[in-house]
């Protein structure tokens, strides 16, 4: 111990260790230790140490020595070495990891969210209408929708995939509103889709951006250029001579179908605003499980006594109790998924934009439904919807524009 004290207290060669100064008041306790254990600090003792490197009272040279000292295998590195590789971005060689497949093409992953979206729509509503055609209660199936995504979320939570986002009265008071209205949205939806052909209720949805602009200008004032309320003027014709000569044409369908239209308008707005804290994920889970409570009243109050009379036992008598659940089972799983996709792409792009995708994808719902089902449809119900589908072009044309326009001026330089 007096062979370490007397090295502790040995004075430093300052003219071979000038980078070395050290305030003359800072000093080591006699009983000091080197680090990781005492063998240590008797290895540095007896380690052939450079003349250009001396032990001080006021600092330790370890850094100095030509060898790297090593305790259990381990090798002390000096620190500025360790900054520096921080520095410029590499660790003892290696560099550091290159951007996410996500990162480097952004724009193929939003498509791939768009193509996954309208796939997954499709076969909802394939599947949903055939459920319709036997068992006709969509206060009741919009609650299945929502009670087998609430289930899927949970199971998600519970494994950690996603993690689950922590709740707060702020954020429970901004998912209220959006969930009143993806309930809302949601239950008129089935209504339409139970009482007229799944065609003509997407067709008649075709003028959500008409209401998206609307609620876009008056609601969150942003300022819609005249030349994109011009290019919804199509559709607004298009829907209307699809709907005057339309086959299974009946008012319940029709107005739930616009009602439909303006719930979602605006959960679309809202649920962008509550995004802000919250991955798009969680915003959806907590959004279903919140709807789902908005619900299960009015199914009760409505369908209750005839379910409960006729109901299942007239669809069970049909397809027998297998299929009955099997089928509201994966028509409430396609449900979740195919809305999760559009949550997820909608945390990827505008509003506007949005509304837009969601009506080209009805393109392909109405295509599709005609071939599965078999709908006739008249020759003006045809021309209307083209009409309607092809202001919808137009008017994402007009809006990208727009938006071109706008990233461009915001990369020149301010004067």
């Amino acid at each position: 111990m007096a062979l370490m004290t007397n090295v502790i207290h040995s004075p430093i060669c300052t003219h071979r260790l000038s980078s070395l100064r050290v305030p003359p008041k800072r000093t080591f306790p006699a009983n000091f230790v080197a680090p990781k254990s005492r063998s240590l600090a008797s290895k540095a003792l007896n380690s052939a140490v450079s003349p250009s490197a001396e032990l001080s009272g006021r600092a330790i040279g370890f850094l100095s020595c030509r060898q790297p000292l090593k305790s259990r295998g381990v090798v002390h590195r000096p620190v500025v070495r360790a900054a520096a590789a921080d520095a410029d971005g590499t660790r003892d060689g290696l560099t550091s990891p290159s951007k996410s497949f996500a990162a480097r093409f952004p724009a193929l992953v939003t498509g791939f969210y768009f193509f996954m979206w309208y796939f997954l729509n499709v076969i909802f509503n394939i599947l949903n209408k055939r459920v319709y055609n036997y068992f006709p209660y969509p206060y009741f199936v919009s609650v299945i929708h929502l009670l087998v995504g609430v289930g899927y979320c949970l199971i998600s939570w519970a494994v950690g995939l996603p993690k689950r986002a922590p709740m707060d009265k702020e954020l429970l008071l901004l998912l209220t509103p959006v969930s009143l209205c993806h309930a809302l949205g949601h239950v008129m939806s089935n209504v339409s889709f139970a009482a007229v052909a799944v065609s003509f209720t997407h067709t008649i949805k075709a003028l959500e951006p008409f209401f998206n602009a609307a609620a876009s200008q008056f609601v969150l004032g942003h300022q819609i250029p005249i030349s994109l309320w011009l290019s919804l003027a199509p559709v607004v014709l298009g829907v209307s001579m699809a709907s005057l000569t339309e086959l299974s044409f009946n008012w319940t369908g029709f107005i739930s179908a616009m009602i439909s239209n303006i719930a979602f308008t605006y959960r679309s707005i809202y649920s962008k605003k509550a995004m802000t804290g919250m991955d798009s994920t969680n915003v959806y889970a907590y959004t279903s499980i919140i709807a789902l409570l908005f619900c299960i009243p009015p199914a009760v109050m409505i369908e209750g006594p005839q379910l409960l009379q006729h109901g299942f036992k007239d669809a069970i008598a049909k397809v027998g109790l297998q299929k009955f659940l099997s089928d509201l089972f994966w028509i409430g799983m396609f449900y979740h998924l195919y809305n999760q996709l559009a949550a997820n792409t909608l945390e990827r792009v505008a509003p506007l934009t949005h509304a837009v995708g969601n009506v080209l994808k009805r393109v392909f719902v109405i295509g599709f439904s005609i071939v599965v089902f078999g709908n006739t449809i008249s020759t003006q119900t045809g021309i209307g919807t083209a009409i309607a589908i092809a202001g919808v072009a137009i008017y994402s044309l007009i809006k990208a524009n727009l938006e071109e326009q706008k990233r461009r001026a915001a990369k020149i330089p301010a004067s």
